[in-house]
């Protein structure tokens, strides 16, 4: 229990940021199309290009792209198929796109930085390229019902700033280019912008909300999809890994857990708003989602931890 307790503590500070930023949309009018631009641009690209570039290379660690961007997909196609059963409009794709996300970027980092040593940071970054790779193919391919073609899709990925700033720290991890002092305490900053304001950028979307919808059995399957199947899969991995490949370190291990438990992705009510499909649906599961990862997040992390 104390260790618990302990966990929600660290926890906390990055509610407290999210709620300043919901405050802060509500009542100074700010606006998270001017916030965005600078994690996507600017912020992340950097934390990408820091973590590839000091991270030890080894098939284990690049796999993990990979292995996120399959399960992503996986459980996205399973749960497209399975939400037939309950629907035939568009609640289809939102709930599908919905379970192949996770809240990774601006919760599961702040979160990894709270929770674990500067390896493993530099580690989750590496996994969320995956996730990445997902949200921008068969992700938006599946939430925007078909108008959108594959080569749009595409496009959008050889934009992405984090793709780049991949390479070049590819390029500067096997150059073995040796980094100062005054490169890793600016690291340091970038990593703390990033936290306070990704979880800020959280609560500046729920602030321009204008209607929460409650629909207990989208929520229910959401839950699932992101608290049940993510986890459940993942564990079975790791269980498999452990006696027959040993590919993943304790380390790693714990990198993918943290992935497999972060709360549903808030950019996935950008989405559902942009392609009319749900949109105060999955705002009120995302929060709820939120919410609840405050103690999922510590429960799970004290038992396989």
């Amino acid at each position: 229990m104390a260790i618990f307790l302990t966990l929600v503590l660290k926890l906390i500070p990055l509610y407290v940021y999210m709620a300043l930023g919901y405050l802060a949309g509500k009542f100074l009018s700010v606006k998270k199309e001017s916030i965005a631009p600078l994690l996507l641009f600017v912020i992340g690209p950097v934390i990408t290009f820091n973590s590839v570039a000091t991270t030890e290379i080894n098939f284990a660690n690049l796999s993990l792209p990979m292995l996120f961007f399959i399960l992503a997909s996986f459980i996205c196609l399973g749960f497209y198929f399975i939400s037939k059963l309950f629907w035939s409009d568009n609640n289809r794709n939102i709930l599908a796109f919905s379970a192949g996300m996770g809240n990774t970027g601006y919760f599961g980092l702040p979160v990894a930085i709270a929770l674990f040593n500067s390896n493993q940071v530099d580690l989750l970054v590496l996994a969320i390229l995956g996730v990445v790779l997902f949200e921008n193919t068969i992700g938006f391919l599946i939430v925007a019902r078909g108008t959108h073609t594959l080569k749009e899709s595409l496009s959008k990925v050889i934009r992405l700033p984090a793709l780049y700033a991949f390479g070049l720290g590819l390029i500067a991890n096997l150059a073995q280019i040796q980094f100062n002092q005054i490169y890793a305490d600016s690291i340091i900053n970038f990593r703390g912008a990033f936290t306070i304001l990704g979880m800020m950028l959280i609560g500046l979307g729920m602030s321009s909300i204008k209607e929460f919808k409650f629909d207990f059995k989208f929520i229910s399957l959401a839950f699932i999809a992101k608290f049940l199947v993510w986890p459940s899969l993942i564990l079975g991995i790791i269980g498999l890994d452990k006696v027959w490949l040993n590919l993943y370190a304790p380390d790693v291990q714990k990198v993918m857990i943290l992935i497999a438990i972060v709360p549903l992705a808030a950019n996935t009510v950008a989405y559902a708003t942009e392609f009319k499909s749900q949109p105060e649906k999955m705002s009120l599961a995302v929060l709820i989602s939120t919410l609840f990862a405050l103690f999922f997040i510590p429960l799970i992390t004290t038992n396989f931890f």
